[in-house]
């Protein structure tokens, strides 16, 4: 198979055309695959107020390996488990389950607003990891626009230290595991194919998750709960395989600013599933969000146009 060519890392230099095309391609399935990653979390939200919460993770582990093994798979892709770096596709996978078992536990008790203001702390993480694991630079101007968007999102939730739910601490550590797997993803982008990469994704979860599924299944109450089951294995597979092809098009520094356009999807899911209104302060949090999207975009259009 042949790999993708991997994303210039130097975040404020001119760009040639097909450079800053391939960026804003990435951004762009970035934001779709937020899309499928909010339906998913809402999804998972509403089952479990029902279902054991590891259950649903198990079915999304699963439902994912058997939707990927149908088209990738070692007849239709030659070579799509070979890897130049196993260690580090396991450690993503686990990375990758641990930030989906911390999430579901904690939408038990929070928010989806409320759960996204402590998954958009996720940039900071990044952009603080990648130079030294990636050797990225996050330029003055990038950095500022995450700072307004993340005030953005205290003005969505406005946490009061005498209000925090101890879930937070859970969606704390899912976030420590996300930031990681996105720098895992981001390298093994330069040396793996998305094939390859996918294949691997959900082979950990479902290693891990089986052996507990049999204590703590829930039959579900009807039709309904397993066609919503099965589209939580759907989401989280197009959201990721997206997330892995906007890797490799683009920088994590530059990608991970947009994590901020998910709030959008969330706000509007909590209204229409559970009911969360959204009052003023979220709207206008809401608005500096997507301002600094915006933003973030004329900043790559602008190095576009600086380009040789």
């Amino acid at each position: 198979m042949n790999r993708p060519r991997p994303p210039r890392t130097d975040l404020e230099a001119p760009l040639d055309h097909a450079e800053s095309r391939r960026r804003l391609v990435g951004i762009a399935l970035m934001c779709t695959a937020l899309v499928c990653f909010s339906a998913l979390d809402a999804t998972a939200k509403y089952l479990n107020q029902v279902l054991d919460p590891l259950q649903t993770v198990w079915v999304r582990y699963i439902g994912s390996v058997v939707l990927v093994s149908l088209f990738v798979n070692a007849f239709t892709t030659p070579g799509v488990s070979r890897t130049a770096r196993p260690w580090l596709q396991g450690a993503r996978s686990l990375l990758l389950f641990g930030s989906t078992v911390f999430n579901f536990l904690a939408l038990q008790y929070l928010q989806l607003a409320e759960a996204m203001a402590i998954t958009f702390s996720v940039p900071f993480l990044v952009a603080l990891l990648a130079g030294p694991m990636l050797g990225e630079r996050l330029g003055p101007r990038r950095l500022a626009a995450i700072a307004i968007g993340f005030l953005g999102v205290l003005v969505v939730v406005r946490p009061g230290l005498g209000g925090l739910h101890p879930a937070f601490l859970l969606s704390l550590m899912g976030v420590v595991c996300y930031g990681l797997y996105a720098i895992t993803t981001r390298m093994l982008a330069q040396v793996d194919h998305p094939r390859t990469i996918l294949f691997y994704s959900g082979l950990g979860g479902v290693a891990l998750a089986t052996p507990i599924v049999p204590f703590v299944w829930i039959e579900p109450p009807s039709l309904a709960f397993w066609l919503l089951l099965g589209s939580v294995a759907v989401y989280g597979t197009v959201g990721h395989w997206l997330l892995i092809l906007a890797h490799a098009r683009a920088p994590a520094a530059v990608l991970s600013p947009f994590l901020y356009t998910q709030i959008v999807w969330m706000l509007a899911l909590g209204w229409l599933v559970f009911g969360d209104f959204p009052d003023v302060f979220t709207l206008i949090g809401a608005a500096i969000v997507i301002a600094c999207g915006l933003y973030l975009l004329a900043r790559e259009r602008a190095i576009r146009g600086r380009r040789p």
